[in-house]
């Protein structure tokens, strides 16, 4: 823990698409919420999250900010971490590093968060490669996909290393007491696929993992597996298009629902089966991506962020740093290597 006998998160007032006002909010709502339980910290501007904490009535919450005045934009690249030393970013970073904060939550720039964090905290003992893990929902209660985004090339090494830390994820996380893995490929046969998923393949196979083979993109909604894991550039590739499914299907049925009258009779029928399907497939439901195998915590949030995930972005990180899900994946890793770190 920090300073305090409570979890500090610190969140990047200053990244995400929607502007401040968002993820000030989202942070009140979960200091709300935790009740105690967490202090929140906020890095921005101080004048204008002093502006939107003044609209929200915080008297009494666990609350602070922290001037950070350089903000780093949506385009820029990783280099912007080492450039702008007072940005929220950078200056959290810091914090957490020297043991003043536990964790951080941001929706700011990925390439940087993820830049940030490697440089400012580095990895962890037995971590070849940190991953971006996200929860995909299906109707077993959503699977782990690891990497979405950290690293474009991967190593069959790294997979199995991402299946392990997936594999605590989901146990912690998801509550799978023996998460089932599966590695993305073209076809279920082992020989199938790249070199690298064919090696990757015989790796898993002989790891300590629950491993049931590849599987195929229409397995993950399907719930066939609990840990998903692949390289980032595939694994982008698919959350963004996922998302895109998710976005046209809510929006089809929204027009189905105002097309007619006797659909709209029907749609009153229907109100409580949307509503669950809504919330099965919303991913501010689950806040944020962790950033699996850095020493530290951190929770990237999605670019358009709302105030429900920022928030429960913020409740994630408690968890995490509660349920001490580093040390697990210390320990664990330590183990299969074997204490030896392969070459990144």
């Amino acid at each position: 823990m920090s300073r305090n006998s409570i979890p500090c998160i610190a969140v990047d007032a200053t990244g995400g698409d929607l502007g401040s006002q968002v993820i000030v909010a989202g942070a009140v709502q979960a200091a709300r919420e935790l009740k105690g339980a967490a202090e929140v910290v906020l890095f921005g501007d101080e004048h204008t999250m002093r502006v939107e904490l003044s609209k929200l009535g915080t008297d009494g919450l666990p609350l602070r900010l922290i001037h950070a005045p350089e903000v780093i934009g949506m385009g820029e690249g990783a280099v912007a971490f080492r450039k702008k030393r007072n940005s929220s970013i950078a200056v959290a970073t810091k914090l957490q590093k020297e043991g003043k904060a536990d964790a951080f939550v941001s929706a700011g720039n990925t390439g940087v968060v993820v830049a940030a964090s490697l440089l400012g905290l580095g990895r962890l003992s037995g971590v070849d490669r940190p991953a971006i893990a996200t929860v995909v929902p299906n109707e077993f209660g959503g699977c782990v996909m690891l990497d979405v985004g950290a690293n474009s090339d991967c190593k069959p090494v790294n997979l199995v290393q991402f299946g392990i830390m997936g594999s605590i994820y989901a146990r912690n996380f998801l509550e799978r007491p023996e998460p089932k893995v599966g590695l993305l490929n073209i076809g279920e046969e082992g020989t199938k696929g790249s070199d690298l998923a064919v090696e990757a393949h015989k790796l898993l196979s002989e790891s300590p993992l629950k491993f049931i083979g590849n599987v195929e993109g229409r397995d993950v909604f399907r719930g066939r597996a609990d840990v998903v894991v692949c390289d980032g550039f595939t694994g982008n590739i698919l959350l963004k298009f996922m998302e895109s499914v998710i976005h046209l299907l809510a929006a089809s049925i929204r027009e189905e629902v105002d097309s007619a009258f006797r659909n709209k009779v029907g749609a009153l029928l229907m109100k409580p089966a949307f509503k669950r399907l809504e919330r099965m497939l919303d991913y501010a439901e689950y806040g944020g991506a962790p950033l699996l195998g850095v020493d530290g915590v951190c929770i990237i949030c999605h670019g358009s962020s709302s105030a429900k995930a920022v928030k429960n972005a913020v409740k994630a990180a408690v968890r995490f740093v509660e349920t001490r899900v580093n040390d697990i994946i210390r320990d664990e890793l330590t183990l299969y290597t074997g204490g030896k770190v392969e070459a990144h």
